[in-house]
């Protein structure tokens, strides 16, 4: 299997990953303190959201070059 193929799988698994779920969530460190043998650490989580259209997008191009790689 060629990269370019990998790469178009790549990209249907997660165009439709993208509109099934439509957002994920992680969480980032943002402040950390030690006092003594103490130690402090503020976590925030943040959600990020991925637009429909970015999953629609990526499950075309993802078509084109598989179909465009097959073509050949």
């Amino acid at each position: 299997m060629s990269a370019i193929k990998i790469v178009a799988l790549a990209l249907i698994v997660a165009g439709t990953l993208g509109l099934v779920y439509g957002k994920f969530s992680y969480t980032k460190e943002t402040h950390q303190t030690r006092l003594g043998p103490l130690e402090f650490a503020v976590k925030q989580q943040e959600t990020v959201n991925i637009p429909q259209w970015a999953g629609v997008g990526a499950i075309a191009v993802g078509v084109l070059l598989f179909l465009k790689r097959s073509g050949q």
